[in-house]
């Protein structure tokens, strides 16, 4: 079977270039390679009632399939360059904060209008954070919410399906060059096409990797970010989260100078499992929906570790600390920060007595027994720095989970058109380890898209 152009992922970048090559070329033939499930067929078997922990599912409905792992996230779409990513390098900033732009326009068109856009801009807090020792970033955020999200992604395939071929539940082995394209190999048969995008996201990694081996492009080490989900009462981040949302708040260890920061901000959601590569670590949604609210606020802390040579394993290191949790808590370990802080692990009964209830089942267990000081040490300095903008942070009962590991792909050398060495055939997404965010992620697929229709027009 020939096309003009497959996209192998179906996450945000991948669904973002086919919509925008048709908006822009509908004549194109267009497959989409997905190893995940359709978006109808995405559920995870955790119920916490008859399940309770993950059950290792040959393909993970958290993390693969239409929509990709932000399927089920609650939805940020965070306006800016100073994080989410390096689109703006390859781009340039005006560009890059357009398309994402772009991108907003479109999700308000496909379900998410009437969801708010806040903003850090001339917020009261920055002072605040400041004369804490502590920067919050600017940004503009739009936040959809799990439930409106999915119904975005619903509204998106509907249009989607009847333009292009989607292949769900089938995973590319591998790709290869042709003499006029290339060749997407899959378990049960070839295709070939003129263009190929390659969107496959995290925890497309290790495949990502081999790839590039195979093909011979460059690749450099990336960072992991390991740390710990915190949740706690709602009530106290209400002054940060009702005005801001989200809030990426940035922090400096006095011992080591390490950069510890707030990640993936959840009001009033709730804490759940992921499985990368068969590895259980911990993440958080919200909804926009006040029904499936809850009483509770959570958000990663997460200090970023970068690695200089001889070493390049950056994601291994991330993993091996997962598995030893996994390996002590049969997944998620849960401890209360008064635990923590005295030198002891947590048990069901002090849990159970606490004043926040845990919106995940995980194993009360010791944190210090897993992650390494440096980095427990940056965990519970931040949290005492929270407490000063947000008191009642450091609070006994507040809660921690580990492990919270981002994994970021080996970045790919790519030039501005976001395009490998090989004419047409393009890496983008978090695959690409340039991108780290919904939006980023979106507007990379919409780039390469309109790359890939003005040559087309050219010719």
């Amino acid at each position: 079977m020939k096309y003009d152009v497959i996209i192998i992922g179906a996450g945000p970048g991948g669904i973002f270039t086919a919509y925008e090559l048709i908006q822009q070329e509908s004549n194109l033939k267009i497959a989409v390679f997905e190893a995940g499930h359709a978006l109808e067929a995405r559920h995870c078997p955790i119920d916490g009632d008859k399940v309770k922990s993950c059950v290792h599912c040959k393909s993970c409905s958290i993390m693969s399939g239409f929509g990709g792992a932000g399927a089920f996230s609650d939805g940020k779409y965070n306006i800016t360059n100073d994080f989410g990513g390096t689109l703006h390098e390859h781009v340039g900033k005006q560009r890059a904060i357009e398309l994402m732009r772009y991108v907003d326009k479109i999700n308000m068109k496909y379900g998410g209008a009437g969801t708010k856009l806040y903003s850090t801009a001339g917020s009261q807090f920055k002072k605040l954070c400041l004369q804490n020792q502590l920067n919050l970033l600017d940004a503009s955020v739009r936040h959809l919410g799990t439930d409106i999200n999915y119904v975005v992604l619903e509204n998106l395939y509907r249009m989607l399906k009847e333009e292009v071929d989607f292949y769900f539940d089938t995973p590319v082995q591998t790709v290869k060059t042709l003499a006029d394209g290339y060749r997407v190999v899959c378990e049960e048969g070839s295709y070939d096409c003129e263009k190929c995008v390659i969107s496959v996201g995290r925890s497309g990694s290790k495949w990502m990797e081999k790839v590039c081996e195979e093909l011979n492009i460059k690749t450099k080490s990336n960072r992991v970010d390991i740390g710990v989900r915190v949740e706690l009462p709602a009530v106290i981040f209400s002054h940060l989260t009702d005005e801001l949302y989200e809030s990426k708040i940035v922090y400096r260890t006095e011992k080591f100078e390490d950069r510890v920061r707030t990640f993936c901000m959840n009001p009033h959601g709730i804490v759940v499992n992921e499985n990368t590569n068969g590895i259980v670590t911990v993440n958080g949604h919200s909804y926009e929906g006040v029904d499936k609210q809850t009483n509770n606020t959570n958000f990663a802390l997460l200090v970023a570790k970068h690695f200089s040579e001889p070493f390049k394993d950056s994601n291994g290191y991330g993993e091996s600390i997962a598995r030893l949790s996994n390996m002590l808590g049969g997944g998620v370990i849960v401890q209360r920060f008064g635990d923590l802080v005295r030198g002891r692990r947590s048990n069901a009964k002090r849990i159970e007595e606490g004043l926040v209830e845990p919106t995940l089942a995980a194993t009360p267990g010791d944190l210090s027994l897993v992650l390494p000081k440096r980095i427990l040490d940056g965990i519970i300095e931040m949290i005492y720095a929270l407490d000063k903008i947000a008191p009642g942070t450091a609070n006994d009962d507040t809660l921690l989970y580990g492990v919270e590991v981002k994994f970021y792909n080996m970045e790919v050398d790519i030039d501005e058109h976001l395009e490998t060495k090989y004419k047409g055939l393009y890496i983008i997404g978090d695959g690409s380890g340039v991108t780290h965010s919904l939006s980023h992620a979106s507007a990379s697929g919409v780039h390469v898209a309109r790359d890939i229709a003005s040559e087309g027009n050219a010719e």
